[in-house]
């Protein structure tokens, strides 16, 4: 059985992909508006990442033993300025889940829980690849925007398909 503060901690967690599968859809509806579909399907394989994420999370706390609660997501917000802010902002966000998974993976070394350390070790490497990934095509964006190139690097976007993590589906 988790300590409930472990497992209080873990449904914030759940919440918070969540969320970050909204903000994701909504950033993807937005470029869709925004004639950049290639993005928006980029987007769409983050929000099937981030509902993974949640998924996993859910999983754990209740083979652990312990009681998912979810909460209400606040909003995701809808406009954005130009393309590169929508990869700012999802950059910045990213940053925001590693702390937020650096603050679990504390309290699960705090608690001496080793089992939801081990857990979490996926999830720290994974946020390693989420902001690499994130930055590199904010920056690129800020590279081409503007020119024919952005229609090239939205095709390249496009090809995106979310596929489970082999190692994360046990």
């Amino acid at each position: 059985m988790m300590d409930q503060r472990m497992v209080d901690a873990i449904n914030k967690q759940i919440n918070a992909e969540l969320w970050s599968a909204y903000i994701y859809y909504a950033m993807a509806a937005w470029l869709e508006d925004n004639d950049l579909p290639g993005m928006a399907t980029w987007m769409k394989a983050q929000v099937q990442e981030e509902l993974f994420h949640a998924d996993k999370f859910f999983g754990f706390v209740a083979e652990r033993g312990g009681r998912v609660v979810l909460s209400p997501i606040d909003d995701p917000g809808k406009d954005w300025d130009s393309a590169a802010a929508v990869f700012k902002q999802a950059y910045e966000h990213e940053q925001w889940v590693t702390g937020n998974i650096n603050g679990l993976m504390d309290l699960a070394i705090e608690l001496k829980d080793h089992a939801t350390a081990s857990f979490l070790r996926w999830y720290v490497d994974e946020q390693v690849e989420e902001e690499a990934n994130t930055s590199a095509i904010a920056q690129q964006i800020s590279m081409v925007e503007g020119s024919a190139s952005m229609f090239m690097l939205d095709r390249e976007l496009g090809a995106r398909v979310f596929t489970p993590p082999a190692a994360a589906g046990e």
